[in-house]
């Protein structure tokens, strides 16, 4: 493993033809499938923006490159990856000045770029944490956090209500901490 090769994934800028970027972008996920490296490739994707466009009076939309010629790759860095990718027909390589040893991007970096990161999920929720149900028929009830499911958003909430404890599950969004 060369000094470069990181442990954690981060993004990096892959520099193609013009028109290319699609084609990259399968053979970058295909290849990584083929070869057993989906576990550091995790991500590719082509900045695209929304457009809607009026023409003859007839509106159509649809989704615009906004960095023709660069496709992004979530990726942990090492040797056998960044050869796998420059292999690529249509790669031309990485973007930085020393192609051979592309910077990754920073956050303010991917930010711009119009990377669609997911949704990315803060909670300060634990589970035992008293709270009060907010944005449903139950507005105003307490209870107790029994499970959280991250993935889907929702908690196992043990409600109190007319002198029963009922279990009910709820999204993240309609319940809050009692402090």
């Amino acid at each position: 493993m060369s000094e470069h090769e990181a442990q954690t994934p981060q993004w990096y800028v892959v520099h193609t033809y013009s028109s290319y970027e699609n084609k990259v972008m399968k053979s970058i996920l295909t290849k990584a499938g083929n070869q057993q490296l989906t576990d550091k490739i995790l991500d590719v994707q082509i900045p695209t923006e929304q457009v809607r466009e009026i023409t003859d009076g007839k509106e159509k939309e649809y989704a615009r490159k906004i960095f023709p010629g660069y496709v992004l790759v979530y990726m942990i860095y090492t040797d056998e990856v960044a050869y796998l990718i420059r292999s690529i027909r249509g790669v031309t390589g990485f973007l930085g000045s020393d192609p051979n040893n592309p910077v990754p991007l920073t956050p303010a970096e991917i930010q711009t770029m119009g990377v669609d990161l997911g949704t990315s999920v803060e909670i300060n929720l634990s589970v035992g944490d008293s709270v009060r149900i907010v944005g449903t028929a139950m507005d105003g009830f307490d209870g107790v956090v029994q499970s959280i499911d991250i993935e889907e958003g929702t908690c196992e909430v043990l409600v109190s209500m007319f002198g029963q404890e009922t279990p009910t599950k709820l999204h993240l969004t309609e319940v809050r901490r009692a402090d």
